[in-house]
């Protein structure tokens, strides 16, 4: 299977969601209609060229299932974010090249479901497609949102929500957390953290342990002390789904070797430079990589080569890929699963040769 491609999608609305947040979306053209197919809780990575750099972001879309001819993303300002302040100027007509949907933070649509959906902030995006899709396309499930901001003001997708629960009054449960603004309900005050989710699972507010799959998805650390809360409230770990975009200052991320050494002598004290063969939509090209200086990835765009890749940080799996021949060394993985770097795989953005000769197909799954 052919590696992922950018496509230059036209502008056809964006809505301001909060001061600082904005919804766009973008038009599928009808040819393009199965290339960005999504199951909800995907992605969309979007590439810029800003100030001379080209920058790549990934969003999640926000829409159902049910919404054909385009695809919604959220995107929220942050602190010193070159790319999502670029965003908040884009305008109806203009056009911005955006990579298919990806990742793997997804629910099937389909059966008979009850889900629990925890969510910080701009996290909401993932779980408002999750939360759209289940209660449009299956008709007896049951889908309970925690929401948590600083107030009222920061909430993103307001009518969205206020629209599900109006037209779901019996299976779609949300409700409001605020860590700066008072609500009527004590429980309601304050941060979404491990001693809130254990309380208001001991009130009957949320019935972590009868859900078929929980979602998380926000900073950092709401997503571990939130994991954290559904494992000590009996909740077990195959149910407990969640998405890593940004981690935390002082994240410990699993480090990892990868590969098949059999078939590439090691590299030695004196030799640095590695020929790694690069294969990508059927194509051979090898680049040399010093491991002292350069992943996988920064070599591969100092010779000129445009692998695919989005966050550049080992957390979101575009730049996923496997090892063929010869052995690397990941600096850091947030997202790749054991059974994946047991068969080989590694991520280009991460990748340091081990070995003289380092062999890595990209068309891989």
């Amino acid at each position: 299977m052919a590696a992922p491609r950018f496509h230059e999608l036209e502008i056809i609305k964006v809505r301001n969601e909060t001061p600082d947040a904005v919804a766009i979306s973008f038009a599928i053209p009808g040819e393009l209609e199965d290339v960005f197919a999504f199951a909800p809780g995907q992605y969309l990575t979007l590439r810029a060229d800003i100030d001379g750099e080209d920058m790549r972001r990934s969003y999640s879309i926000c829409s159902a299932l049910s919404e054909r001819g385009h695809r919604t993303v959220g995107v929220k300002r942050i602190a010193e974010g070159r790319f999502s302040g670029f965003a908040q100027t884009l305008k109806t007509g203009d056009r911005i090249e955006v990579m298919p949907p990806q990742g793997r933070f997804t629910a099937e649509i389909g059966g008979d479901h009850d889900y629990l959906l925890l969510a910080a902030g701009s996290g909401i995006t993932p779980c408002l497609s999750i939360a759209k899709s289940v209660l449009e396309g299956e008709a007896r499930s049951n889908v309970t949102l925690l929401y948590a901001n600083r107030n009222s003001a920061s909430v993103m997708f307001r009518d969205d929500l206020n629209d599900l629960k109006d037209r779901h009054t019996t299976r779609f449960t949300l409700v409001h957390v605020m860590d700066e603004e008072v609500q009527d309900v004590e429980i309601m005050n304050g941060r979404l953290d491990t001693a809130k989710l254990e309380t208001l699972a001991k009130l009957r507010v949320i019935d972590p342990k009868s859900a078929d799959a929980i979602y998380i998805c926000g900073p950092e650390p709401m997503i571990r002390a939130a994991s954290t809360a559904m494992t000590a409230l009996g909740v077990d770990e195959d149910k407990i789904r969640f998405e890593l975009f940004t981690p935390a200052p002082g994240a410990k991320p699993a480090t990892a070797k990868a590969g098949n050494c059999a078939n590439g002598a090691a590299i030695n004290g004196k030799t640095h430079g590695a020929a790694v063969e690069i294969i990508l939509d059927g194509a051979r090209r090898t680049i040399r990589v010093d491991a002292r200086s350069d992943t996988v990835l920064s070599a591969a765009q100092k010779a000129g080569l445009d692998l695919p890749w989005s966050c550049a940080g080992g957390m979101c799996c575009t730049c996923r890929c496997r090892i063929v021949e010869g052995s690397a060394t990941m600096d850091e993985n947030f997202s790749l699963e054991p059974w994946e770097i047991e068969a080989g795989f590694t991520l280009s953005c991460q990748a340091r040769p081990d070995t003289e000769k380092l062999v890595l197909d990209f068309d891989a799954q």
